[in-house]
């Protein structure tokens, strides 16, 4: 009887090391394909959508609300919108040193 649990608790040890391996998918149909073959079938699919009358195309209109309701989902979030501000106002310094030490070397290193 002991056996039998010792069995079970090491198969179920087993279980749990062969879990943190990282799995390997096989590439199936359309993930088998190379990306250009992707493209081909995607475009012809989309081609098919608007003949037939299905696909939809978003008129300005549209576009303009959905691209307001995203911002608004977006920007609730006040720590997300603070790391964006943060990030651009690195880069717009970067940039700006950038210029700066390209566009006259001497008056860079405070020497006129």
């Amino acid at each position: 009887m002991e056996d039998m649990r010792f069995n079970q608790a090491s198969t179920v040890a087993d279980m749990h090391d062969k879990s943190t391996e990282p799995k390997k998918h096989s590439k199936r149909g359309f993930a088998s394909m190379d990306p250009e073959q992707q493209r081909a079938i995607s475009r012809e699919g989309g081609r098919a959508a608007h003949q037939q009358g299905v696909a939809h195309k978003f008129t300005s209109e549209e576009a303009r609300a959905a691209g307001r309701k995203g911002g608004i989902a977006v920007s609730r979030n006040r720590e997300h919108m603070a790391a964006i501000g943060r990030k651009g106002g690195t880069n717009r310094g970067k940039k700006k040193n950038a210029m700066a030490s390209t566009s006259n070397p001497v008056e860079s290193n405070g020497q006129l």
